[in-house]
C-alpha cells in the first residue's frame, strides 16, 4: 500500500468520524427543558349558586319551617257582590214618554276570595290581612292536618291591613311572636303561606330593607314594611314571616310586581305593628291609637342646609295640629324629630311604627333639633278625638238587639230568594220595639242587598234617616219595618 492510499484512508476516517459527531449532536443531543407557568382564565359562565357561608356552611331553615307549617293556615271567604240593573230602551215608550232610565234590580254575584293566617293561640286565634276577608259572609279556615273550621271576625284594623279570626277549637299549634326591630338587613327569613292555593308553601330569602312605604294601605294608613326577597305570591296574603328560630316576625301582605306574580319583591307588616294591633282587637275590639298631633315631611338636603344641620337625619314637622299632645309638650312648626324613646328615626314610616305601639294617654319621649340644638319633650299621645280616653266600640249595629246567622242554600231555594241573613236571637233593642220576631230574614236594608252582617252594618253606620227593612218569614210571609236608629 503506497502512501498516496494511506492518506486517502486517513482522510476518509477523519471526515466520517466528523460526520458522525455532527449527525448524534443533531439528533441525540440533550433537550432544553421548558417550564410552564401557569395562568388563571376566567371562565365565561358560572353556576348560579350562592357562596359558602363564612362558616363553610349554609344556614339550616329546616327548624324554623317544621315549627312555622302546622301554624299557618288556608283562609278561603265567600262573599257577594252587587251588579247594576240592567238598562231597557224602548223607543216607543221614550217617543211618548221621554227617556224611562234604568228598569230591573241590582243583581247579585258570588265572589270568592283565598289567602293565609297564623294562629297566635292554642284556642284558635288566627291573624290575617283585612284585605282577605274584606266583605267575606263565610270565612273558611283549614289547618294543615286537613281539618276545616267556620271562622269568625273578631276585628280588623284597614289602617294597617291587619285582622283576627277566631275559630272554635284547641290544642292547636301556634307560633310566637319574636322581634321585628332585632331583624337586621340581611338575615334569613321564611315565608309561609299558600300560594296559588299550594297549602303550605315555605320559600326563603333574605331581609331586604325595614320601613319600606309602598302607598297601597291609602290616606290615614301606617305603612312601615319588611322588605324581602322570599318568595310571595297571590294566596300568600296573611301567611307568616319567620326569622330562623321559627318566630312570627311579620305577615306577608303585598308584592311589587308588574305581572302579578313573584318578581322578587315582598312586603311583610313587621311583627311590632301586628302585636299590637292584635292585642287591642282581643281587648277593645277596636285599636287603639296614640298620634303625636303633627303633620310630616321628609328631610332633604336643602332642608338640612336651610336648618343649618351637619346631615340630613330626622323627621321636618310641617305643622302642629291645634289642642294636640304635641302642641301641649311644647313642639312647633320647623322642629325636626330625631329620636322616639330614645330611638333613632329618619323616616315618616319610622315614625309611624315607632308612635303605632302606644295608646291614648301614653307619655313617649321625643328628641327634636330646634336652632341647631338637640331639645327633648314628654308627649301625651292622644286619639283621633284629641282627648287621652280609650276609644271603644259603639256600633249602631249593636243597638239593635240581634244576633244574625247565614241563610242556607236551602232555605233560600225554599222561600225563593237569592240573598238574605237570618235574626235568629232577639234581646232588648230596636228590632224588638218594632215587633220583629226571630226568623225573620232580612233581605234588603234602605233597598241594598243584604248577604252578611257586614252588610247590614255598612248601612246602618252611614243612615241619616231611618232604616227600612224588607224581609220574609220561614211560613213565606213577607214583612216590612220602619225603624228610627237615631232615637
Amino acid at each position: 500500500m503506497n502512501t498516496k492510499q494511506l492518506l486517502t484512508i486517513f482522510t476518509i476516517a477523519i471526515v466520517s468520524a466528523f460526520l458522525g459527531v455532527l449527525a448524534y449532536s443533531m439528533f441525540f443531543g440533550s433537550e432544553k427543558e421548558q417550564v410552564e407557568v401557569p395562568v388563571y382564565v376566567s371562565p365565561s359562565a358560572r353556576f348560579a349558586s350562592l357562596p359558602d357561608a363564612p362558616q363553610g356552611n349554609y344556614p339550616d331553615l329546616t327548624y324554623a319551617a317544621e315549627k312555622s307549617i302546622h301554624a299557618v293556615v288556608h283562609v278561603t271567604t265567600k262573599g257577594t257582590t252587587t251588579m247594576p240593573g240592567m238598562s231597557f230602551q224602548n223607543p216607543f215608550l221614550e217617543f211618548f214618554f221621554g227617556p224611562r232610565g234604568s228598569f230591573g234590580e241590582p243583581q247579585q254575584r258570588p265572589v270568592m276570595g283565598a289567602g293565609s293566617g297564623v294562629i297566635l293561640s292554642s284556642d284558635g286565634f288566627i291573624v290575617t290581612n283585612n284585605h282577605v276577608i274584606e266583605d267575606a259572609s263565610d270565612i273558611q279556615v283549614t289547618l294543615n292536618d286537613k281539618r276545616s273550621f267556620r271562622a269568625v271576625k273578631v276585628g280588623s284594623d284597614p289602617s294597617t291591613d291587619i285582622a283576627l279570626l277566631k275559630i272554635d277549637a284547641a290544642d292547636l299549634p301556634y307560633l310566637k311572636f319574636g322581634s321585628s326591630d332585632n331583624l337586621k338587613v340581611g338575615e334569613w327569613v321564611l315565608a309561609v303561606g299558600n300560594p296559588f292555593n299550594l297549602t303550605s308553601t315555605v320559600t326563603a330569602g333574605i331581609l331586604s330593607a325595614k320601613s319600606r312605604q309602598i302607598q297601597i294601605l291609602g290616606q290615614l294608613s301606617i305603612e312601615s314594611f319588611l322588605q324581602t326577597d322570599a318568595a310571595v305570591n297571590p294566596g300568600n296574603s296573611g301567611g307568616a314571616l319567620v326569622n330562623t328560630n321559627g318566630e312570627l316576625v311579620g305577615i306577608n301582605t303585598a308584592i311589587a310586581s308588574r305581572t302579578g306574580s313573584f318578581t322578587g319583591y315582598s312586603f311583610a307588616v313587621p311583627s311590632s305593628i301586628v302585636e299590637k294591633v292584635v292585642k287591642d282587637l282581643m281587648e277593645y275590639g277596636e285599636v287603639q291609637r296614640g298620634v303625636i298631633g303633627i303633620t310630616l315631611g321628609e328631610m332633604t338636603s336643602e332642608r338640612a342646609a336651610e336648618l343649618k344641620m351637619e346631615k340630613v337625619r330626622g323627621v321636618y314637622i310641617n305643622g302642629v295640629i291645634p289642642g294636640s299632645g304635641a302642641e301641649a309638650a311644647g313642639i312647633k312648626d320647623g322642629d325636626v324629630i330625631i329620636t322616639v324613646n330614645g330611638e333613632e328615626v329618619n323616616s315618616i314610616p319610622e315614625l309611624q311604627e315607632k308612635v303605632s305601639r302606644f295608646r291614648p294617654g301614653d307619655n313617649i319621649q321625643v328628641e327634636v333639633i330646634r336652632d341647631g340644638k338637640r331639645k327633648p319633650f314628654t308627649v301625651k299621645l292622644r286619639n283621633i278625638h284629641g282627648n287621652t280616653e280609650l276609644v271603644k266600640t259603639t256600633s249602631k249595629l249593636s243597638k239593635l238587639g240581634a244576633t244574625f246567622e247565614r241563610v242556607s242554600d236551602a232555605e233560600k231555594n225554599k222561600l225563593r230568594i237569592r240573598n238574605g241573613i237570618k235574626v235568629v236571637k232577639l234581646t232588648s233593642g230596636k228590632f224588638k220595639e218594632a215587633g220583629i220576631k226571630e226568623g225573620y230574614i232580612i233581605t234588603q236594608a234602605n233597598r241594598v242587598p243584604i248577604n252578611s252582617e257586614e252588610d247590614l252594618k255598612k248601612v246602618i253606620e252611614v243612615l241619616n234617616d231611618g232604616l227600612f227593612l224588607t224581609g220574609i218569614y220561614p211560613n213565606g210571609q213577607v214583612s216590612y219595618y220602619a225603624i228610627n236608629i237615631q232615637e
